[in-house]
């Protein structure tokens, strides 16, 4: 079992500090090599879906590998969905799967399924650790893989990778029998390096963005950076372009030159406006982008040009019109282009700050309107205003994460934006939020989630380690309120029973099961008092619950549709 041990010892020595097991017979020899490390936090989560979200959300937060570890069977299949997530999203994570010895596969044993390659494409690469590790060549070997398993999953671009641990009986030390750990083990390192524009191609950019009338900068999601933000600053005071940014990009500080409102004033304007908004060239750089407006009118602008910024891996042409792809981190590159002693104002820059600046007077108004009904859009916004410095912000997926990017973040607290969009499932939404709360404890986490998707994912609070920073926000509209906002599903007969699906849960027992606080509120005054207690620092792990009708959400959703029409128009 000694070349097993030494899994641990390798993930420490190669910086991973946090491991979330779900436990199991098959997996013991893993989970004591784990358990007892010195140098690793392991924390035990039963629920394998919930476990590998967990995972995600520290390692998201933490931005360093966390590893995995679950027996053999279906174990390893729950954690497909947060691995698919992982991969699009580019988050390490080092995932180890106990298996029985191949010649038991497939042979009526109990407990097994077909684990090799467990993820397919949606891992970046699949493992099988050797079964009898007593030869010296096959002791290297185990080292060897786990070794370059750790490596792929945490070279640009990061994801996760699968190591296939069969073990055969005994899986338990002797009585007394301590575990080693091989200090001396392999190691093999890689160190990432930074992509960098040579001076030649900065300066033939440069060229580029001097003879373009119209620039436009789109960015995807993407880590909080301010190395980033600095630079897109000085280059957009140079250049004089916009940077349009959802919620999720993380873009701040840098003024007049952000547009946050697209999803706004997209909606409502006409063929003329849109024309006088279309750039001559794009550049991009992030990963996905929430604005599905933004997304649209950005394949019908078709620009001349389009440069997408991305330092390694696969890239999407998402808007159908890409040119160029510059093998360089964001940052880098618009601040290689900042340094040009150049001043020049683009066309078109104003007509999309003017925009933002229409539709931040239209937010304005639209929500000062006296004595509206209850209903959630509105209380979203109030809840939004409310949030804590320096929050570390989960968007959960449906209309939750649509809101927030309708409304935008408030801009002076410092607020850090998560969502799981690499494939916009709600089935993890919960968890990684836990898990971004164990990982930063010092931070206010809030998580901003419908009633679909924290139902879905209950177990994420089935475990044995307090999260006194972990506020989550519940939109109970009692169902699956977004099929009654989009076009389709809402005019059909079967809106309720097959799409909307109704349920009449609340998260009072799921408060009480996990010792959750739990706020209930179904008015304005209610939230507007319920509120700065919920966020209080004393207050500790908490539920608010904000009970609104589906049918009202979506006759005032309709009321600010129209009235965007109407003033965008």
């Amino acid at each position: 079992m000694q070349a097993v041990y030494n899994i641990a010892e390798i993930c420490a020595q190669h910086g991973i500090t946090d491991v979330v097991l779900s436990p199991g017979s098959r997996s013991a020899p893993l989970t004591l090599a784990f358990a007892r490390h010195p140098a690793l936090t392991v924390r035990v989560v039963p629920d394998e879906r919930a476990a590998a979200f967990i995972g995600l959300g520290i390692a998201q937060a933490q931005r360093r590998a966390v590893a995995l570890v679950c027996t053999s069977g279906t174990a390893g299949l729950n954690y497909a969905p947060a691995v698919a997530e992982a991969f699009f999203q580019h988050i390490p994570l080092v995932i180890f799967t106990a298996d029985r010895p191949p010649e038991w596969i497939d042979q009526l044993d109990g407990q097994t399924i077909r684990q090799r390659n467990l993820y397919g494409a949606h891992a970046k690469g699949e493992f099988e650790f050797p079964v009898d590790t007593s030869h010296a060549d096959a002791k290297w070997h185990s080292a060897r893989i786990v070794n370059e398993a750790i490596n792929l999953a945490q070279a640009a671009p990061a994801g996760p990778a699968q190591v296939n641990v069969p073990l055969r009986e005994p899986f338990y030390p002797k009585a007394g029998e301590e575990i080693r750990y091989e200090k001396d083990v392999k190691v093999t390192r890689e160190p990432s390096l930074t992509t960098e524009v040579s001076k030649a191609a900065i300066s033939e950019f440069t060229q580029q963005l001097l003879s373009t009338n119209r620039v436009l900068v789109v960015a995807g999601q993407h880590a909080s950076d301010e190395k980033l933000n600095q630079a897109l600053l000085a280059f957009a005071a140079i250049y004089g372009v916009t940077v349009v940014a959802d919620t999720i990009g993380n873009v701040n500080g840098i003024g007049s030159f952000l547009v946050g409102k697209h999803d706004v004033f997209l909606a409502g304007l006409g063929k003329e406006q849109k024309e006088a908004l279309r750039p001559d060239l794009l550049i991009t750089f992030g990963q996905s982008l929430i604005s599905k407006s933004l997304k649209l009118y950005l394949r019908e602008a078709a620009p001349q040009q389009h440069w997408h910024i991305q330092a390694s891996g696969a890239v999407a042409d998402t808007f159908r019109s890409l040119t160029s792809i510059i093998r360089s981190e964001p940052a880098a590159f618009f601040a290689g282009l900042a340094v040009e002693s150049v001043s020049v104002e683009m066309n078109g820059a104003s007509n999309w700050q003017q925009a933002e600046t229409a539709a931040q007077s239209f937010l304005k108004d639209f929500f000062s309107v006296p004595n509206p009904p209850f209903n959630e859009f509105s209380a979203f916004h109030r809840t939004l205003a409310q949030l804590p410095e320096n929050t570390a912000l989960h968007l959960a997926n449906s209309m939750a994460v649509r809101y927030a990017n309708i409304l935008g973040i408030p801009e002076d607290k410092e607020i850090e934006v998560f969502a799981n969009r690499g494939t916009s499932g709600i089935d993890g939404c919960n968890s990684t939020a836990v898990g971004a709360a164990l990982a930063q404890p010092n931070r206010p986490v809030v998580l901003l989630t419908g009633d679909v998707a924290f139902f879905y994912d209950r177990n994420a609070f089935w475990h044995n380690y307090p999260t006194p920073n972990l506020r989550v926000v519940l939109f109970n509209n009692h169902g699956g309120g977004i099929f009654r906002l989009i076009d389709g599903p809402r005019q059909q007969p079967e809106l309720e029973e097959f799409f909307e699906t109704r349920q009449l849960l609340t998260a009072e027992n799921t408060a009480r099961d996990f010792n959750l606080r739990y706020f209930p509120v179904s008015t304005f005054d209610e939230l507007e008092a319920a509120l700065p207690v919920f966020f209080a620092a004393e207050t500790g792990a908490a539920i608010l619950e904000i009970f609104t009708d589906s049918k009202t959400n979506a006759a005032f959703f309709e009321e600010y549709r129209a009235a965007v029409k109407q003033a965008f128009s």
